[in-house]
C-alpha cells in the first residue's frame, strides 16, 4: 500500500448520498479549507463487490490520543465499488474543515459486504477487523491549508482485498467462502496524470494494467474498458509505463480470436493524462 500527501486536483466524479457542514470549531468559512474523500476501484473477477461503509473517520496529527478520532459527514451506505472504475470516483465526503495537519483516516464497515461472483451467486464478506477497529489508513504529510480543497482519493483493490478461504468447498456455506482485507491505495493529490484510450473490438472487454516499470520494484494500477471501449486510469504518478490489455471474453466463431496486447514505453507526466488511442485485441 502506498501513502500520498493531500493535495488539491479536480477529479471526475459520480456523487453518492453524502452530508457537508461546516467545522463545529471554525465558524468563519473564510478561514476553513474544504475536505473531500473520494472512493474508485480496481477491478476484480466478480459481477458485483458491494461495501457496508458505516463511518468515515479522520485523525488528527495533533491530537496525542491515538484513539481519538473526528467523525465526518457520511449517510451509511452500500457502495458497489465496481461501478466506479474507468477515471470514475464517488464523492463520500465534502465538509469544511479547520486548516491543520491529518494522519490517518478509518472506514468502519458494517455486517453487509457482499460479492456476486461471475457464477451469479451472492457470497457475503466477513470482515477481520474493519467491523470493529476499522479499516485504518496512515497519511503522510496530509495537511489542509485555509480557503483551499483538500480530497483523500481511496483507491481499492478489489483483486487483493478479497480472499477465499483455502478450505472452502463448493457445497460449504456461501457466507465463508471469502473475506474482506482491504487493500487501499491513498492517491497523491498533486498528480493529475493518467492515461486513456479506446480498445477494438469493445466485446472483448479487456482488464487494463498500467505497470510503471521505471523504477526499481513496479507499480502495477488496473482498470476494465467499458461496453463502448473506453478506459481511463487516473492518479498514477509520473514515470514510464507499459500497458496491457487482457480480453476477458472470446471471440464470436468465424471471427478472429481476441489476443492479449502490450504496449511499452508509454510515458506518464504529473499534469497530463496520456492519450494512447485505438489499440486492437484481434
Amino acid at each position: 500500500m502506498q501513502f500520498a500527501r493531500l493535495l488539491p486536483l479536480a477529479l471526475l466524479a459520480t456523487p453518492l448520498a453524502l452530508a457537508s457542514c461546516s467545522n463545529d470549531n471554525d465558524s468563519d468559512s473564510t478561514s476553513s479549507s474544504k475536505l473531500e474523500v473520494r472512493l474508485m476501484d480496481a477491478p476484480g473477477d466478480f459481477r458485483t463487490v458491494v461495501l457496508d461503509v458505516q463511518k468515515i473517520e479522520v485523525h488528527l496529527k495533533d491530537e496525542k490520543d491515538p484513539e481519538v478520532y473526528q467523525l465526518l459527514p457520511f449517510k451509511p451506505q452500500t457502495i458497489n465499488v465496481l461501478d466506479y472504475v474507468n477515471g470514475k470516483s464517488a464523492l463520500l465526503v465534502s465538509t469544511d474543515f479547520t486548516p491543520g495537519d491529518l494522519s490517518e483516516i478509518r472506514l468502519l464497515l458494517g455486517p453487509d459486504s457482499y460479492v456476486i461472483g461471475k457464477d451469479g451467486q451472492t457470497y457475503a464478506l466477513k470482515t477481520p477487523s474493519g467491523q470493529s477497529s476499522g479499516v485504518k489508513l496512515k497519511l503522510d504529510k496530509a495537511t489542509l491549508r485555509a480557503r483551499e480543497t483538500f480530497q483523500l482519493l481511496l483507491d481499492f483493490d478489489v483483486a487483493k482485498s478479497i480472499v477465499e478461504r483455502g478450505n472452502w468447498k463448493p457445497n460449504n456455506d456461501k457466507k465463508e467462502r471469502y473475506l474482506l482485507k482491504p487493500v487501499i491505495r491513498v492517491v497523491a493529490q498533486e498528480v493529475a496524470g493518467g492515461l486513456r484510450g479506446t480498445v477494438t473490438p469493445a466485446a472483448a472487454l479487456p482488464q487494463v494494467l498500467a505497470i510503471r516499470s521505471s523504477i526499481t520494484v513496479p507499480d502495477t494500477f488496473s482498470t476494465a474498458a467499458d461496453a463502448s471501449g473506453a478506459y481511463q486510469l487516473s492518479g498514477l504518478p509520473a514515470g514510464t509505463y507499459r500497458v496491457e490489455f487482457f480480453p476477458t471474453t472470446t471471440a464470436p466463431t468465424g471471427q478472429p480470436a481476441y489476443r492479449v496486447v502490450t504496449r511499452p514505453g508509454i510515458t506518464v507526466t504529473n499534469t497530463q493524462v496520456a492519450e494512447l488511442g485505438q489499440t486492437t485485441l484481434n
